[in-house]
């Protein structure tokens, strides 16, 4: 119970480092130029920018707390805490903002959150085998991964360009889940001496999935206009991934009793549901926003014109004009 509760605390301190970190993020990929998908170029921009490397300090911790987390608790224990990132980082971009969630939208978070709480407290998933998964035994997760990606990023640069960062989401969530089920991995040679993973594939494995995963992330970000859509994906995804493969590679279980198992499809139902309320509702918003910043600027520049400045002398001279007569 202690090592538990050592897991559970470690997970939502790092859910709420990942929290910041998107929200930095999110607002760091806007300043710099679109390169497209798949782009690593994009890295290289974003690393001139201040703010960006402040997410990466926020990343690493949230990372450290992550593997902590994963060396005390089970891998479909940790990770569906972590999608607590998702509700931290709207509550947190919507105080920067000083503006209140959009309501259908922040339904949304709630759903996906609500949704991992109840499938925790009902499946109560228990710790499977605590040994390195040989090489050959993953080979059809890394052909299944590579096939995800493929058709993922086919979709995101010849489809509709709203569905974007929905569908880049998805290939992040399907990186990320993999890239924790290989850090689990790493923890367990870890406890052998910090000499051990060097001689393991799962720490070349995570070196390769792990920036694949960030890029696809920053992107991810940079083509939505809200971060709530894509980081629901994201880590909404991440989370069941991870499940089914902590489940099908590390025997973990989760309570498999009927009404255990209908519980829990409906808790996966409820976030299936925020996640589809978030793309939605969110390009509406983000069009509305994108309106009243085009009208704002209109404005602005109708009001320093030389013509409007003019007008704007000669109507009291003309209103004490006629105030004489």
């Amino acid at each position: 119970m202690v090592f538990l509760l050592a897991a559970v605390l470690a997970a939502i301190a790092a859910a709420f480092s990942y929290g910041v970190s998107a929200v930095l993020e999110q607002r760091s990929v806007h300043q710099v130029a679109e390169r497209g998908v798949f782009a690593p170029r994009l890295l290289v921009d974003l690393a001139r920018r201040p703010l960006w490397l402040a997410s990466i300090v926020a990343t690493i911790i949230g990372a450290v707390l992550q593997a902590i987390a994963l060396h005390f608790g089970p891998l479909a224990l940790v990770q569906p805490i972590l999608v607590l990132d998702l509700l931290f980082a709207v509550l947190i971009a919507s105080g920067i903002r000083h503006a209140v969630p959009d309501r259908v939208i922040f339904a949304g978070v709630v759903c996906c959150t609500v949704g991992v709480a109840v499938f925790l407290v009902v499946s109560q998933p228990t710790t499977g085998i605590e040994t390195v998964v040989s090489l050959p035994a993953v080979l059809p997760l890394a052909v299944l991964l590579g096939v995800v990606l493929a058709i993922c990023l086919t979709w995101a640069k010849f489809g509709a360009r709203t569905a974007r960062p929905l569908v880049l989401g998805l290939a992040c969530g399907v990186c990320n889940g993999v890239a924790a089920f290989l850090l689990k991995l790493v923890t367990f040679s870890l406890a052998q001496g910090f000499s051990e993973p060097l001689e393991q594939w799962p720490l070349y494995a995570l070196a390769v999935v792990g920036p694949v995963g960030f890029l696809l992330n920053q992107e991810a970000f940079q083509a939505g206009t809200l971060i709530a859509p894509a980081l629901a994906v994201i880590t909404t995804v991440t989370s069941l991934v991870s499940i089914g493969i902590g489940y099908l590679w590390l025997n973990e279980n989760v309570a498999s009793g009927t009404w255990d198992v209908v519980t829990e499809v409906g808790a996966l139902g409820a976030m299936t549901a925020g996640i589809a309320m978030l793309a939605y509702r969110a390009p509406a918003v983000a069009r509305d926003r994108a309106a009243a910043a085009e009208a704002a600027d209109a404005d602005l520049q109708v009001a320093s014109s030389p013509a409007f400045s003019s007008a704007g002398r000669q109507e009291p001279r003309q209103a004490r004009g006629r105030a004489a007569e």
